[in-house]
């Protein structure tokens, strides 16, 4: 084979390669390009995902646990300690989100004892952090309603997840008196504690006590009544049992609150029991003496109360929180979802934003229905 005909095949080859070349460059190219749109389409469908996942993180509907009586929680380095009523034993959660309680941290803190006089029908505890100690506060009887007391335990760490939690004892004022339902706070420096007791030794009404506190341990002196059931929204306490009276009329679960310069005191009215179980208010109009029955004034109405419109019956027992940014203030409370649920334990925490009206004082609203859709407290 001659040079020139050498040269011709090998520009042929040479054509060849490069279009050989050129096509799986094409091909890569083509590959590169789909699969960077896998990528892209990838990247989207994630970012969809974690955004749905980051709404739906931000939203909540009621109830915010299946069953729950008496919620309350502290607010404390960044997260809210829950608790509620559990009968024989103490239970807190620690969590950033209340409305995300069903995944939060939780721990049996007390098993209450067998055989003593706090043995049985543990309720209402409420944790607080007092003088870089912790607090909680509880009822309980002998298994008898009629010994109903107050009982506090304390714990050393910062943590209360953590630490030993020492049994203190008995709180009470002088009279000693049947007592549940403790709220502790701190007004103008003052350290006091309000609850519900009866009068006397026999059941038949519960009422609104105050007293000032010794030490987060002690009442100092005795107690003063702020309230009595004497609106007819108070008065729903029928009852129908061989152990309590035909009628009970009540005065329970108060709680502190305060807005700028106005204080209150909201409870629970009626027997929890009736589907009329509401939330009433109380004003203080004084200028310092808390223990001044008379600067208290009750509101003619309840400021919460059923309602067959969204389907929740009973609500009550509530306790106050601020959101994590401090600026929007909430409810919690608990609730049925039927008429005719009682006391027991189809009762579910459920939360809610309050607001203030033009003078001041707190506006909660219609209890809401479940399932709908609510924006979490602000972080």
């Amino acid at each position: 084979m001659n040079f020139k005909y050498k040269k011709v095949i090998q520009f042929f080859k040479t054509k060849e390669l490069d279009k050989i070349k050129e096509d799986n460059h094409h091909k890569n190219l083509i590959l590169f390009m789909t699969t960077k749109k896998n990528l892209l389409k990838l990247l989207i469908i994630i970012l969809c995902i974690s955004s749905n996942s980051v709404l739906a993180q931000k939203k909540f509907s009621n109830p915010i646990l299946d069953s729950g009586a008496d919620p309350y929680s502290t607010y404390h380095n960044g997260y809210y300690y829950y608790t509620h009523t559990m009968q024989n034993k103490l239970v807190l959660w620690k969590t950033k989100n209340l409305a995300d309680l069903k995944n939060a941290e939780k721990k049996t803190i007390w098993k209450a004892p067998k055989n003593t006089n706090y043995s049985a029908e543990i309720w209402a505890p409420e944790f607080h952090f007092i003088n870089g100690k912790w607090y909680v506060y509880f009822a309980a009887d002998d298994g008898n309603n009629n010994t109903h007391r107050m009982y506090v335990l304390e714990n050393e760490s910062e943590n209360p997840m953590e630490g030993e939690w020492i049994f203190k004892g008995k709180i009470a004022a002088q009279t000693d008196k049947w007592a549940i339902d403790g709220n502790v706070f701190t007004y103008k420096k003052e350290l006091y504690m309000i609850w519900s007791g009866w009068e006397g030794d026999t059941n038949g009404q519960q009422n609104i006590y105050i007293a000032k506190m010794k030490t987060p341990t002690q009442i100092d002196g005795d107690r003063v009544k702020i309230s009595s059931p004497s609106y007819s929204w108070e008065l729903y306490g029928s009852l129908d049992d061989d152990k309590n009276p035909p009628q009970v009329n009540v005065n329970e679960g108060p709680q502190f609150l305060t807005n700028k310069n106005k204080v209150f005191i909201v409870f629970s009215a009626s027997g929890c029991w009736t589907d009329y179980y509401s939330l009433g208010l109380l004003t203080f109009t004084g200028k310092n003496n808390l223990l001044d029955s008379s600067a208290w004034v009750k509101s003619e109405n309840p400021i919460f109360q059923q309602s067959s419109k969204t389907k929740v019956y009973a609500p009550g027992h509530n306790s106050f929180f601020k959101s994590p940014n401090g600026k929007e203030d909430w409810i919690l409370y608990h609730a049925n979802s039927n008429p005719g649920e009682g006391c027991g334990v189809k009762r579910s925490p459920r939360m809610q934003q309050l607001t203030w009206d033009k003078k001041g004082n707190p506006v909660i609203g219609e209890p809401i229905p479940e399932g709908v859709s609510l924006v979490i407290p602000t972080i």
